[in-house]
């Protein structure tokens, strides 16, 4: 039985399935339904930014010793841009010692109550000098683009 709005085109072979019996020609199909793009914040960028960077911040933060939670946060916090909430950390220790780059350990502390410590695993180091070296060029590459945005007193100025 051939579709009579489609003559020779789709033929049914059953009530569920359709079969081409010659090349689909190109048609317009009519929808309502519209596409609007949000304009996004004036601050999502730097939100991407600093998410996509916060990895690598906490990593770089264990570097050099091991650390409790909170002194990671501390850490991070002495650069404004790169604070963030307790909670988010731990989401993203968990992940990183998940992916077998971070290890950690409750130690019982004077204060009474345990602290969970984290440091980098050799794999972990080697990830983070692989993300240091990228983000280098990254930032390199970049820099060289937004030179002639910004004028030589700015510069000075955001080098401060």
């Amino acid at each position: 039985m051939t579709d009579s709005t489609c003559p020779g085109i789709i033929e049914r072979m059953d009530p569920t399935r359709f079969c081409l019996t010659e090349p689909a020609k190109p048609c317009i199909i009519p929808s309502m339904a519209r596409y609007t793009a949000s304009k996004p914040s004036s601050d999502s960028w730097e939100a991407q930014l600093r998410k996509g960077s916060l990895e690598m911040a906490i990593l770089a933060s264990l570097w050099k010793s091991k650390h409790y939670g909170l002194e990671i946060l501390h850490a991070l916090e002495g650069r404004s841009s790169l604070a963030l909430a307790e909670g988010t950390l731990y989401l993203i220790l968990n992940r990183l010692k998940n992916d077998g780059v971070v290890q950690s350990k409750w130690v019982e502390a004077g204060t009474g109550h345990p602290r969970k410590y984290y440091w980098l695993t050799e794999e972990g180091r080697e990830r983070l000098r692989a993300m240091a070296r990228f983000w280098i060029q990254f930032s390199a590459d970049l820099n060289v683009l937004l030179e002639p945005v910004i004028d030589r007193k700015e510069r000075i100025n955001a080098a401060r």
